[in-house]
């Protein structure tokens, strides 16, 4: 299988070679040529995969280039025992009959980016051989907030690399701050922007584009690519807990195989909820995915009226990964539904460049609105969420999840839909616990404690134990202290790799 470009001006390429470059050179992103399909009969025999199993179908489907061992292999490194603290890699908890929560924070930074940046590295290391690359493949990362410390973690001392992560200084939590400023690792950097997690993603994508410092990497034998989203190694890997959680609910005999179900995704760049769609359309029985949205709701805004408008003030909320007003895989969708239109997506992606704002045709509407639903929620919704949530049902939440909750109460409210329900939860409640805590305990528990003391007292409280990767990051090193403007991304990729 060959990757194409969503702007259509880059040449098809193999999936190692795509996961090697992250971004295509029109800057466009690598989309496969056509999607793998899940046929009924074959759905029926998945059923019974575990999620290695499941993994290990799902990527051969889309890294053609990639061995049936090496794909094992890379299944087997990424999805131990060691790395994630669940059998299950993916739990489903039953809220109730009707409402289930995916659990996707059981790896080692405690949130859902490990599900893709544990595997990522091992698909780069063998691009990197697959590909005759004889340089430094250096990895520039974005984050508002996960993705930074677990694509540290994940990239940590593997052979042939070298990750940058920069993060909006004062847009992450005081926990995701130190995961990474703690981060061990020969091959890390950490940089703190001055700036705002937009400001963070468009250095990045400027250092990717700017043809000059591209030449000056080369011949010092460094290759940049990415861990976001935008990188399909990264995306790739998201499908498959869609496909796990749909085959917990079988096994219970919560649904019946071949029974639709909805999913509800807080998502601000739209990766996450882009994985679910590309497992409806692979053959998985979706009915609706829900975007949920904070108080930036952009994507809300476009899913109910066609206009993606970022030209608007970022608001910083409790909910800071999703802290974002360009939702760069939402390009790939409209690829898929405009009929692979590469000209319609390069004249969208170019005015949203130029003028900050594009318009769907109609048609393309119609079909966005087909596969999605979507509403907000803002910050006093979101902790009124979580204590209810903990009042009825004594489940713990953060404040993406929460978020993704208070969505699907009015989805409930304004559509009356009965279908099965799973929620996507994206991060363990103690990464963001001075909310949670908030939201939880008396103020009196809550006020003037650090987030730090707030792990221990909402563990007391709740009973829930506090996540490995999470417990004495106080007491770590502060390691990194390098800091940027936002306008001096560039020069600062350039300090650290002296070129």
């Amino acid at each position: 299988m060959h990757y194409i470009s969503t702007r259509g001006q880059a040449q098809p390429v193999k999936s190692a070679q795509a996961i090697k470059k992250g971004l295509a050179p029109d800057g466009g992103l690598y989309v496969p040529e056509s999607l793998a399909k899940v046929p009924g009969g074959r759905l029926q025999q998945l059923a019974g995969c575990d999620y290695r199993q499941l993994a290990q179908e799902i990527l051969a489907a889309y890294l053609t280039d990639y061995s049936e061992d090496e794909i094992k292999t890379c299944v087997m490194n990424a999805y131990s025992s060691e790395k994630f603290d669940h059998p299950s890699i993916a739990p489903v908890h039953s809220i109730n009959n009707q409402l289930h929560v995916l659990e996707l924070w059981h790896g080692p930074t405690c949130a859902f980016k490990d599900m893709a940046l544990q595997i990522l590295p091992h698909f780069m290391s063998l691009a990197a051989k697959k590909t005759g690359e004889e340089g430094e493949i250096v990895i520039l990362v974005a984050t508002s907030g996960d993705t930074g410390k677990a694509a540290l973690e994940g990239f940590k001392d593997v052979e042939g690399t070298r990750v940058i992560v920069f993060f909006p200084e004062d847009g992450v939590s005081q926990v995701q701050k130190l995961q990474m400023l703690t981060q061990e690792g020969r091959n890390v950097n950490v940089v703190a922007v001055q700036g705002n997690f937009d400001d963070a993603q468009g250095g990045v994508k400027q250092v990717f584009s700017d043809n000059e410092f591209n030449r000056r990497a080369a011949e010092k034998n460094f290759r940049l690519s990415s861990a976001n989203s935008i990188n399909w190694g990264r995306l790739v890997p998201q499908i498959i807990y869609y496909f796990a959680a749909y085959n917990q609910l079988v096994s219970r005999d919560v649904i019946s195989l071949g029974d639709k179900i909805n999913f509800v995704v807080p998502t601000g760049n739209f990766g996450n909820i882009l994985a679910g769609f590309y497992a409806r359309e692979m053959g998985l029985p979706v009915n609706k995915l829900i975007c949920a949205s904070n108080s930036n709701n952009v994507l809300t805004e476009f899913i109910r009226t066609g206009e993606y408008d970022r030209n608007r003030n970022l608001l910083k909320t409790i909910s800071p990964s999703m802290d974002i007003l360009i939702s760069s895989n939402l390009e790939r969708l409209l690829f898929e539904l405009t009929g692979r239109s590469d000209e319609k997506v390069r004249g969208w992606m170019n005015q949203l460049n130029e003028d900050g704002w594009y318009k769907i045709d109609p048609q393309t509407m119609e079909r966005v609105q087909h596969y999605f639903w979507s509403d907000y929620a803002d910050d006093n919704q979101t902790l009124e969420t979580i204590k209810d949530v903990w009042d009825k049902h004594h489940y713990l939440i953060d404040t993406h999840t929460a978020v993704a909750f208070k969505v699907y109460e009015s989805y409930l409210r304004q559509t009356r839909d009965s279908t099965k329900t799973v929620i996507a939860s994206t991060a363990s409640p103690f990464k963001f616990n001075a909310s949670v805590a908030r939201a939880v305990l008396d103020r009196d528990n809550v006020q003037g404690k650090s987030e730090f003391e707030l792990l221990g007292i909402l563990a007391g409280y709740t009973g829930w134990p506090i996540p490995e990767g999470l417990r004495n990051l106080d007491k770590k090193k502060v390691l990194h202290h390098k800091k940027t403007s936002a306008g001096g991304i560039g020069r600062s990729v350039s300090e650290i790799l002296g070129i």
